[in-house]
């Protein structure tokens, strides 16, 4: 896969449509050409300790973002038809289904892939497959794991080397 956007979420609750940041990555002919990070006001906007202790992002942290929509609506003509990975797309994936629909947006129609399930077939030898075994193994030091950007950098590394 030449060109493809990397995608991770982080949430701040249980709920799916909890988004609270997002991390992309724009790769084209195999090349890092952009990124975009963004703090988002989660629905519904409330945190868990638990999950502030993993991404360390707090209400405050979120207070003056935009919702969701805003985010999406902004970044999206940037997307057009590039397909997204993701370290489990299966988490990804329903965070981005509940959350548009949630904001009442389109379904996301473009291809969405795995880096995950794709590592576990192709690297089968790994200890495991999380993300920071994973980016390791491909040659990506990830060293601030559960920030959406980071994490989405590491995605795109390993898509690079797997796909």
């Amino acid at each position: 896969m030449d060109s493809f956007i990397a995608i991770d979420f982080e949430i701040s609750n249980y709920k799916r449509t909890s988004i609270c940041s997002v991390g992309m990555v724009f790769v084209e002919n195999k090349q890092i050409v952009d990124t975009h990070y963004a703090l988002v006001k989660p629905e519904p906007n409330f945190y868990i300790p638990e999950f502030i202790k993993i991404h360390g992002i707090t209400h405050s942290d979120t207070r003056e973002a935009d919702s969701f929509d805003v985010v999406w609506n902004n970044i999206l003509p940037k997307i057009g038809s590039l397909p997204f990975v993701a370290h489990n797309k299966a988490f990804d994936f329903a965070c981005l289904k509940a959350t548009l629909a949630a904001y009442n947006l389109p379904e996301f129609a473009n291809d969405f892939y795995c880096t995950l399930v794709q590592s576990r077939r192709v690297l089968p030898h790994l200890v495991n497959h999380k993300l920071p075994t994973v980016s390791k193994h491909c040659g990506y030091d990830l060293t601030n794991h559960h920030n959406a950007m980071a994490d989405a950098h590491a995605c795109a590394a390993i898509a690079l080397k797997i796909f």
